[in-house]
């Protein structure tokens, strides 16, 4: 498979997992962007081209979390609009919630969620992407669903 064949081919997918880490479709775009150029420069390093999107999820993955990590990306909260997705309208609110609820996430435990829950990838594929430990990527994903089952605790009046 050539780098153009894999980065046409697999672009939706990678916008989309950018898109559900960054919150805002143009930073989803340029960390797609940066992340494809970053394959292509190594794109023969690669023993084997069948890994080119779980290394470019990390890509997208590291440079999505160095961007918080500086200063100036702090002040600066997504806004954009969820892109329409066919729902059932009785869901609206929850996944509403849920997305606010997402942003709110420390990047890692955001990006950790995401891939195991949304891309459906397995404990050990997840840490591959994110370039951790299993431990790590069960630490965060367990982090990550406290904080949001603690969020709906508090936005529901009861104590645990």
């Amino acid at each position: 498979m050539s780098f153009a064949d894999f980065a046409t081919s697999r672009h939706g997918a990678l916008y989309r997992y950018a898109y559900l880490l960054a919150g805002d479709r143009g930073l989803a775009e340029d960390l797609v962007q940066e992340a494809l150029v970053k394959t292509y420069v190594g794109w023969h390093r690669l023993r084997d081209p069948n890994n080119a999107e779980a290394y470019t999820r990390r890509v997208i993955t590291t440079t999505a979390i160095g961007w918080w990590r500086r200063k100036s990306w702090r002040a600066e909260l997504p806004n954009d609009d969820v892109p329409e997705l066919p729902t059932d309208p009785d869901d609206v609110t929850a996944r509403v919630w849920l997305w606010r609820e997402l942003q709110k996430l420390p990047p890692r435990q955001r990006a950790a969620l995401v891939l195991r829950y949304y891309e459906d990838l397995t404990e050990t594929q997840t840490a591959e992407v994110l370039g951790c430990s299993v431990g790590t990527v069960k630490s965060q994903v367990s982090d990550a669903l406290k904080k949001l089952r603690s969020d709906v605790v508090l936005k529901a009046g009861m104590t645990e």
